[in-house]
């Protein structure tokens, strides 16, 4: 039987200080983690709070498998616009920085901005060259500091939103240090849950594990929406995954720590019972 690590996502307390969660987190058994990039939990621009967050995960025996580097219309590595594209080429090389102070293993990337529609093909194909060239240099970055990049797929409704966009991308990137993470919510709501772990299978080193009923990217506990978890474990199986399963959660205004941890702890036993049972 395959038994995976199975992490959380601090981005579930994304309005709170990640120095005010850490210790329960630890307390509550999980022991992986991804770091969530939200300046109010964590300023990664702030180096002596990202060694602060680096030693106390270490104190507590919290293992930092992947950062989430940030995300946002403004920070677009395909801009057509010279400027742009370098603030925010600039932008992710500090998340990349933060990452190897921490100890992360991984950092995770949008590919592209969180923009909707697609524009006419040849600007689209500009944007797609941008692109490959900003994460070229990204890339390269991470080959320096020993972290490895992930891109993850996107919603459907932006741009780059489909698996065959990041695929593209992966083959134009020269370092080889590049893999991919799967969000779960974001293939079902895209209709490619049921090809995406095959197209992905050679590239594919986490995933963030998340549900939902098809209508919107809700984060729910998985089992709580449409997805057949069964038969996503089993897939993974099959394509001999070897990486971590890191639940990436909604935070609900005036839920307490302990409410969002235990609902955390019954999304673990879920996926584990499931596992196990396949």
């Amino acid at each position: 039987m395959n038994q995976w690590p199975i992490g959380l996502s601090t981005g579930c307390f994304y309005h709170r200080s990640i120095f005010d969660v850490l210790g329960d987190i630890h307390a509550s058994g999980f022991r992986q983690i991804e770091i969530c990039s939200y300046p109010k939990h964590l300023d990664y621009h702030q180096k002596d709070q990202v060694r602060e967050a680096g030693e106390m995960m270490r104190n507590l025996g919290l293992h930092p498998f992947s950062f989430h580097a940030p995300f946002a219309d403004h920070i677009d590595i395909t801009s057509l616009d010279e400027s742009t594209r370098r603030g925010a080429v600039q932008e992710l090389i500090v998340a990349c920085e933060a990452a190897a102070a921490m100890g992360a293993r991984h950092i995770v990337l949008h590919p592209g901005p969180e923009r909707e529609g697609r524009p006419p093909e040849e600007e689209f194909l500009r944007h797609m060259n941008y692109a490959a060239e900003s994460l070229n240099i990204v890339a390269r970055r991470c080959c320096e500091l020993d972290v490895h990049l992930l891109l993850e797929n996107m919603l459907p409704h932006l741009l780059f939103g489909h698996t065959s966009d990041m695929l593209y991308l992966l083959g134009q990137i020269r370092e080889c240090n590049v893999g991919t993470c799967l969000d779960t919510g974001h293939a079902s709501l895209a209709g490619e849950i049921g090809t995406v772990i095959h197209k992905l299978s050679g590239h594919l080193k986490m995933l963030h594990a998340n549900d939902n009923h098809g209508n919107s990217d809700a984060h729910l506990n998985p089992g709580d929406g449409r997805i057949d978890w069964g038969w996503l474990l089993s897939e993974l199986k099959h394509h001999h995954f070897k990486g971590s399963l890191i639940l990436e959660l909604a935070g609900y205004p005036g839920e307490t720590t302990h409410d969002t941890l235990h609902r955390a702890r019954r999304a673990f036993d879920y996926l584990v019972a499931v596992n196990q049972n396949g």
